[in-house]
């Protein structure tokens, strides 16, 4: 839950729905490069996005 609120504040509170793909890169390098985070977390980020689209899906 943690990282699906981290992905909304960083796109300024836009909902989920109204993002896709072309949001994630951006909200993931900054992870990187803004807050020096590993690949690995990266990657639990990442997972954490998937679930959310898959769940917005179902």
């Amino acid at each position: 839950m943690g990282w699906i609120k981290r992905y909304i504040w960083f796109h300024n509170n836009r909902q989920p729905k109204e993002m896709g793909a072309s949001e994630v890169e951006p909200f993931l390098s900054s992870l990187a490069t803004q807050h020096g985070v590993s690949a690995s977390t990266q990657n639990q980020g990442l997972c954490a996005l998937v679930f959310l689209c898959k769940a917005a899906v179902v």
